[in-house]
């Protein structure tokens, strides 16, 4: 093995390790917390989670096993099993980003109906259509042959082998990309950028309010003052960074992947095997990044896993009492306070805690 295949074999190992410890803690948290499990997009995390723990145990090892041995990892039953959950796994998994989007979307843009519009039937009827359309494509290639162990990728996958089908093959690719990466990618930027500009609409709300009561209150305390101007500039930064997340490392992940399986098809490109792994590793980097972007660094799901945590030491849960250490300076600040500026500070901490994530 090459220096470059040793560090693409850690790379696997690693990210392999992380997916299988987060995503299983997603998923304790799910059936820990019930509340959790009374939310609707509780179904689409799970379904997400279900996506990235059966990549990690059945796609991730074979990888593996690819770029070590430089070849087929078991038989041919085995590999086609495999490639076709690898794609049924990962449209699957762009389709429940996409869905938990839309519920986004919805809970932002059309508050009061929300719970008349997203109800766990509507979630479930959701969830059908990912799973029907996600078991579409392998299916078909499956039943041409279209699914073998490819090098360039050292991975089981979409294969063609036969050259007199390369035409049909071409055409199923393309379909394939713009109805599984290329949907999700436009369903992804409608809708946050929708729910982007609610929430900058909202802070702009909330900032003439916080600056009119500054402008009312002369005698003011400093550090108010300073605090309350400090929450402005967060809550102002906070909507684009979580959008930028979302969006951002869906891109990052699965576009460089995507594009070389596009560019692949040209028989005038050759591309490097060690960018091929690489692309597929980064395509396996979402697995790891989806338990923390959607769900781990959450305040509902921190307290759970914390809680989670906490019993399996046998200790009283950090979260238990109902005011954190920061909340006791914010309580200790207050009680030194008048009641006037009390009133404005207290405001503006809940005006800040409205979030748009998950």
């Amino acid at each position: 093995m090459s220096i470059w295949e040793v560090i693409l074999a850690f790379v696997v190992v690693v990210l392999m390790l992380v997916a299988l410890l987060a995503n299983v803690l997603v998923l304790m948290c799910f059936l820990y917390s019930a509340d959790i499990r009374k939310q609707v997009p509780g179904l689409f995390i799970l379904n997400l989670t279900f996506c990235n723990l059966l990549m990690t145990v059945s796609n991730m090892p074979l990888t593996l096993a690819g770029i070590i041995y430089k070849s087929q990892p078991g038989g041919d039953q085995i590999c086609h099993v495999v490639g076709f959950l690898e794609t049924f796994l990962t449209t699957n998994s762009m389709l429940s980003m996409a869905a938990l989007s839309i519920d986004r979307w919805i809970a932002v843009v059309f508050p009061l109906s929300y719970h008349s519009k997203m109800r766990y039937r509507d979630a479930a009827l959701i969830l059908s259509y990912t799973w029907l359309h996600s078991v579409s494509f392998p299916i078909v290639a499956a039943s041409l042959s279209w699914v073998g162990f490819h090098h360039l990728y050292a991975s089981c996958t979409l294969y063609n082998k036969r050259p007199e089908d390369r035409t049909q093959f071409v055409i199923f690719t393309g379909v394939f990309h713009t109805l599984s990466f290329l949907l999700s990618l436009i369903v992804l930027c409608f809708t946050y950028l929708k729910v982007l500009k609610v929430a900058r609409f909202h802070c702009k709300r909330i900032d003439v309010i916080t600056m009119q009561t500054l402008v009312l209150l002369v005698d003011i305390h400093p550090s108010v003052r300073e605090r309350c101007l400090e929450e402005q500039k967060r809550r102002r930064q906070r909507a684009t960074k979580k959008i930028s997340t979302f969006i951002g490392t869906f891109i990052l992940c699965f576009a460089p992947y995507v594009i070389t399986r596009l560019v692949e098809l040209s028989s005038v490109v050759h591309i490097n095997s060690h960018w091929g792994i690489i692309s597929k590793c980064l395509a396996y980097s979402k697995v790891v990044s989806d338990p923390f972007v959607y769900s781990l660094l959450r305040h509902q799901y921190k307290k759970t896993w914390k809680d989670i945590i906490n019993k399996v030491l046998k200790r009283s849960s950090i979260n238990s009492s109902a005011l954190t250490s920061e909340s006791f300076r914010e309580a200790a600040t207050l009680h030194l306070l008048p009641p006037t500026e009390k009133a404005l500070l207290i405001a503006v901490l809940q005006a800040s805690q409205i979030q748009i994530s998950h």
